[in-house]
């Protein structure tokens, strides 16, 4: 003992000492703290006894001062990896083929159970394989070619659908009657053409670890460190091996020392893997247990617990984070897609794809609005339909009332004419004759190059621009075309007699533009200039100066023409179409009893519009057409693309703010001459955005001016008669409307009765609900004021309020499945079917993605050109499964019930799936019951190089491709699959996309799954 502590003093003895001789001596400079060592990045620097050590760290090699990295999988057999290894600076990393999981060792491969998650995507039954699995089905079904769906077995034929074809895999009927049997990708035919033998290409040919090919199949290999099982397909560690079969050799440890044994049970890795459940080193003080990635070494030394990565921050992901064996996933809300960075999520635009809205579309973090232009109104989510006005109650309207495309328009009878209310009817006669407007007036010259043409609308102006590439410009008063009005042959034009003593002449062309897309931008300062100086030349002569009572510019770009259900033809290019309507007033003083009676004049003046037309035409084609309207000149360009820098490519009606162009608010207008948005003055209102001049406020002449300032609607502007009441100019002094009458609008003359001898409980009454009916009506019902009983709603209307007295007529060309319906909701297009595209389209439920119609029958035929081949994705369909199958999706070879079926459902599936089509064209039919309804299915296709067909199945067939929940929300990205779509039609389109927008438009392991079958298709 006393040895001990003579040993502790003199250790401690020398430690003062030295510590005093270092206070003594000059302070010492130590390269590894200053950093001038000279040590490579990728050495350690360890102070010595007046100098420094370099060492290279673990996993690098060299002399400190220069270190590269070691190649772990060159050595040891791999690396000690059983299927792939990568070496990565300073250490290396083992990484398993598709269908197989690292194990927690992190060098052995485990197979995946893949029918675990989602039934492996079948629609039946699912087998598990090692490395792979593979769907059957029941008894009187066959599967498919996508190997994941099930066709019920007709009873009557050809060969493939209702015999035993003897085909282990795919059956191809031949031209004369017989069968041909394919195999799956990863299978060879066998010499009897009706087997398919397994090779390594498919689930690793069923190995765990290695696998070669051979004439009678693959043959399983082990890892040097590991034995093949009995089962000639698994692989376990020799110790372990060794281990479990000491039971039968009694010779296994009885020779052996008893403290060797121990030794070396304790103290190696030889013997059970040094008791380390994953990886084991051997050190100069025993074994030594570290575990892989994404695993915790336990406090007992030897145990490896999987890390839940999402218990900390959540895993890094910015929505919801899945722990995994040994790892984690990341996932988004529906909504979002995740970046390639497998952490971010970012919203999808769902308003970049073109037809996701009729009209406007608003995006929002996860979501995304439609919005209609005004005087539509919004049916099945996304589509926008024209209001009938007229159906309510005939507009308010005291007369007569025509509805238009998103308005409508209130007429009177002979001897009347429209109040200022636009509305009532008042006797003409007496009345003082109206200033009439000026007129649009086109002229156009023979310039330098060709013709030039301008259109000029002083008053009346109207814009609408409901999208960033559409607009509708109209100028003048457009006289309606009643029922009982005239027409000629060929349509061209209505005359109504009965409204006006001139006759009308109605013409509509349209002028296509393959190149452009609609874009109606301001002048330049110079171009003003020259239009300026070139109207009042003297020497500028008119080729056309016609005056027009109305004309309708409606310019659509290609993106935003009304939806196709018959998908896109061959050659049909990007581009837009401007519809214009003229009205032109026959001139009645060119009528003369002996040469020219009226109808030689109007001929004549049909005549003089056809030339006029052709000269416009002309002049649009050679963008050389403009406009100037409200003290403002425009032209159409055809770069809509470049961005807007200059307040001067904003269209009309809108200003730049920043670098977007905003269109002028409701109680505004834009001044061409000052270039900005002013309030609408006193006397005026503007009940629009985005337009050029202000509406005069109602009222009779001598009437004061109204002193608002900005008015947003007829009504701010004041002095009008409230609702419930009304005078005989409809402002004020006003009367309220007598008992059993009611006028829900401002400024009216009259009230409505409410008919039927009913009487109103209070005089103002201001809607029909006040007059005291029988009988309250439910909704999808009106009261019938003749009878005095609620009738129910008739098909094509609705009525969502309770004690009503009309139905509302559904917008557009929608209907309802049945009568006494309460909401626009039930309103649905039935539109559908037709000849597709020949390179890329969709088919889609009518009514998508709104519910779709009862009863309905649509058919669709794909004729894809020579030598191309059907790819369809199914990214989700929804079908109610209550129906037992009353609700369908078939697609086949023709319209024959024993035709070769490639595709056929009467369920949900939310699941995407990709297959190509059995046959060369494809026949599809969808039909409904009158039972439930669904949201239905929009599906893609794309006609592709028969070339590539083998590697377009081996990548549909393939369970990889819809393993991962990313990998499925790529199949239904509608931004992405159209990206894959345009390349897969025209190959060419690839070089229009850089490496890096690849990069980060697809997830990595989406860009390596599609590499190695690329690669694997390029092989020699």
């Amino acid at each position: 003992m006393g040895a001990i502590w003579a040993a502790r003093d003199f250790c401690l003895f020398l430690l003062l000492l030295n510590s005093r001789q270092s206070a003594a001596l000059p302070e010492i400079r130590d390269p590894c703290a200053d950093g001038s060592d000279g040590c490579h990045i990728d050495a350690i620097c360890q102070t010595t006894q007046g100098s420094y050590k370099c060492t290279c760290k673990a996993g690098f090699k060299g002399d400190g001062k220069h270190c590269e990295d070691t190649d772990e999988c060159d050595l040891e057999h791999n690396g000690g990896c059983v299927h792939e290894c990568n070496n990565i600076p300073g250490n290396y990393r083992c990484t398993c083929y598709d269908g197989f999981n690292l194990a927690h060792d992190g060098h052995n491969c485990l197979d995946v159970d893949e029918c675990k998650f989602n039934n492996g995507g079948c629609q039946h039954t699912c087998v598990n394989t090692m490395g792979s699995y593979e769907c059957r089905c029941k008894d009187g079904f066959f599967l498919s070619d996508n190997q994941h769906t099930c066709i019920h077995r007709s009873v009557e034929g050809l060969n493939c659908m209702n015999k035993e074809h003897g085909c282990a895999h795919i059956c191809r009927e031949t031209p004369r009657g017989g069968v041909a049997c394919e195999c799956r990708p990863g299978f060879e035919l066998a010499r009897n053409q009706r087997g398919c033998i397994l090779t390594c290409n498919h689930g690793n040919g069923g190995c765990q670890h290695t696998c070669e090919d051979t004439e009678n199949g693959p043959i399983c290999r082990c890892h040097v460190r590991y034995t093949l099982q009995p089962d000639k397909r698994s692989c376990v560690e020799r110790d372990e091996a060794t281990t479990e079969s000491s039971d039968h050799n009694a010779t296994s440890f009885t020779e052996v020392d008893k403290r060797v044994k121990r030794r070396l049970l304790m103290e190696t890795c030889a013997v059970n893997n040094g008791g380390c459940d994953c990886t084991c080193k051997d050190t100069s003080t025993g074994v030594r247990c570290s575990c892989p990635v994404g695993f915790t070494l336990q406090p007992d030394g030897k145990t490896c617990k999987d890390i839940d990565e999402c218990e900390l921050h959540n895993g890094g992901c910015d929505h919801f984070c899945r722990n995994t064996i040994g790892s984690f996933e990341c996932n988004c809300r529906k909504g979002f897609k995740l970046l390639t960075d497998e952490r971010s999520c970012q919203d999808i635009d769902e308003c970049f794809f073109e037809r996701t809205c009729d009209h406007t579309c608003v995006n929002s973090p996860g979501g995304f609005q439609c919005l209609c232009n005004k005087g539509y109104t919004m049916y099945g989510l996304a589509h926008c339909g024209d209001i009938n006005e007229c159906s309510v109650n005939n507009g308010g309207c005291e007369q007569g009332c025509e509805n238009t495309m998103g308005g409508f328009e209130c007429f009177c009878h002979p001897g009347y004419k429209l109040h200022w209310n636009k509305k009532d009817c008042i006797e003409a006669e007496g009345l003082p004759p109206e200033k009439p407007p000026s007129k649009p007036t086109l002229n156009c010259s023979k310039q330098e190059g060709g013709d030039r043409c301008f259109l000029t609308c002083q008053s009346q102006v109207h814009i609408s621009s409901g999208t960033e590439d559409s607009y509708t410009v109209t100028c003048g008063m457009p006289l309606p075309c009643l029922a009982d009005a005239q027409k000629n042959n060929s349509g061209l034009y209505c005359l109504g007699p009965e409204l006006t003593s001139v006759p009308r002449i109605k013409t509509t062309a349209t002028f296509k533009s393959g190149t452009a897309k609609c874009n109606l931008k301001r002048s330049q300062e110079k171009l003003k200039e020259s239009l300026n100086s070139a109207r009042s030349d003297s020497r500028f002569l008119f080729t056309e100066n016609v005056q027009f009572s109305y004309v309708s510019l409606r310019c659509t770009s290609s993106g935003q023409r009304p939806r196709s259900r018959h998908g896109r033809k061959a050659g049909e290019e990007d581009g837009s179409s401007i519809t214009a309507e003229f009205e032109l007033d026959v001139n009645v003083e060119e009528v003369t009893a002996e040469s020219c009676d009226l109808n030689c004049v109007r001929r004549r003046s049909e005549k003089r519009l056809r030339k006029t037309i052709r000269t416009l035409r002309k002049s649009i084609n050679r963008e050389q057409f403009h406009l100037h309207f409200a003290g403002s000149d425009y032209e159409l360009s055809r770069n809509p693309d470049q961005p807007a820098e200059l307040a001067g490519h904003c269209a009309g009606g809108q200003v730049l703010m920043g670098r977007k162009c905003v269109s002028c608010s409701v109680g505004t207008y834009y001044d061409g001459d000052q270039g900005r948005c002013l309030l609408c003055p006193a006397g005026t209102y503007q009940d629009e955005e985005g337009q050029m001049s202000c509406e005069v406020c109602p009222g009779p002449e001598g009437r004061e001016v109204s002193k608002v300032v900005g008015a947003r609607n007829m009504s701010e502007c004041g002095g009008q008669c409230s609702p419930g009441h009304y005078s005989h100019d409809g402002f004020l002094p006003c009367l309220p409307c007598p008992l059993g009458t009611y006028q829900p609008e401002v400024g009216r003359t009259t009230c409505f009765a409410c008919g039927g001898n009913l009487v109103t409980k209070r005089s103002g009454a201001v809607t029909f609900q006040e007059c005291e009916t029988k009988v309250q009506c439910s909704p999808g019902h009106y009261y019938n004021t003749s009878t005095h009983r609620c009738i129910r709603c008739p098909m094509g209307t609705y009525q969502g309020e309770f004690g009503q007295n009309y139905c509302v007529s559904c917008p557009g060309n929608t209907t309802t499945d049945f009568d006494g319906s309460t909401n626009i909701m039930q309103c649905k297009n039935r539109q559908c079917g037709g000849e597709l595209g020949d390179f890329t389209g969709y088919i889609e439920s009518p009514n998508y993605p709104g519910n779709y119609p009862a009863n309905i029958e649509c058919t669709w035929t794909i004729n894809p050109p020579p030598k191309r081949r059907i790819l369809i994705v199914v990214p989700e369909i929804f079908l109610p499964i209550e129906d037992e199958c009353g609700d369908y999706l078939v697609m086949r070879k023709s319209s024959l019930s024993n035709s070769v079926t490639t595709y056929e459902t009467c369920q949900t599936y939310e699941r995407p799936i990709a297959f190509t089509s059995r046959s060369k064209r494809l026949w599809i039919q969808f039909r409904s019951n009158e039972g439930n309804s669904g949201k239905g299915f929009q599906v893609p296709y794309v006609t592709y190089d028969e070339d590539y067909q083998e590697l377009i199945e081996d990548i549909v067939r393939d369970g990889r491709l819809y393993a991962s929940e990313n990998h499925q929300e790529i199949l239904k990205d509608k931004k992405l699959m159209k990206a894959l779509f345009d390349v897969l039609a025209h190959p060419q389109n690839f070089f229009n996309y850089t490496a890096q927008e690849s990069r980060e438009m697809f997830p990595k392991s989406f860009i390596r799954f599609l590499r190695s079958k690329v690669l694997r298709f390029l092989r020699p």
